[in-house]
């Protein structure tokens, strides 16, 4: 049988009871913290789509079929995280692409000079462009006999080599030509828009060059050109006249 004394230290004290109350509400508000935590954490598989995408700009549903639906499925979540960038998320379901594009008109200068903060502006050279109209060609003529987003587009470098001497010239020399051509592929390589030379010395044309090589820019490459070959016609008339 219990004494009087067992009572009274069963019985909690009011200051037992407060201290009770308050562990109560700090485990309650922790377990607010932690929820709101929770609410607020970018999903691991968004993250990794996203730091994809700002790592080299692109993704393929053929080379990153995850990465390439998350970011398909979840468009707005993604330009959500990059709009402080001032950068946007392009689909193209299609030929399953997902680019970033640069909000250009925030960043030209009274010079027209590029300056985002962040993102280098890179330029193709005048082979360099010409090289992507020719597989900008090949691979229309690919899309046109297996349709828009068909396989691989493939090339051998024994049918560009005659295309772009056409408009180079022959360096007279068959290890200079391929020297020549490896190098402006390689280049292009760098920005996505071939795969590496392979053992058959035959490249892929990656369907991001229908982006690339807009109308607009095919446009102004032949512009370039006339310029260049009215150029050429006044320094031979010169040259004829002074002779």
């Amino acid at each position: 049988m219990n004494s009087i004394f067992d009572q009274i230290t069963s019985t909690p004290t009011e200051q037992d009871v407060d201290s009770t109350h308050d562990q109560t509400a700090e485990h309650e508000q922790e377990s607010i913290n932690v929820d709101s935590l929770t609410d607020s954490y970018t999903p691991k598989s968004l993250k990794e789509a996203v730091q994809e995408l700002l790592k080299y700009g692109i993704l393929e549903s053929d080379r990153k079929p995850n990465l390439y639906q998350i970011a398909q499925t979840q468009k707005q979540k993604v330009d959500d995280i990059l709009e402080p960038l001032d950068l946007h998320l392009k689909i193209d379901e299609v030929r399953g692409l997902a680019f970033l594009v640069v909000a250009e008109q925030f960043f030209l200068s009274d010079e027209d000079e590029w300056s985002h903060p962040l993102i280098r502006r890179q330029r193709l050279n005048l082979e360099q462009s010409l090289l992507v109209a020719i597989l900008r060609q090949y691979y229309v003529v690919h899309e046109q006999e297996g349709g828009v987003g068909a396989g691989e587009a493939r090339v051998a470098l024994d049918d560009l080599l005659p295309q772009l001497q056409i408009y180079l010239g022959d360096s007279g020399s068959d290890a200079k030509n391929q020297k020549r051509i490896r190098n402006l592929l390689e280049k292009l390589r760098a920005h996505g828009i071939v795969s590496e030379v392979d053992a058959h010395d035959e490249v892929v044309i990656r369907p991001i060059i229908t982006h690339v090589a807009d109308p607009q820019t095919l446009q102004n490459l032949l512009h370039h050109f006339r310029k260049q070959v009215e150029i050429d016609k006044q320094e031979n008339i010169n040259s004829g006249n002074a002779d």
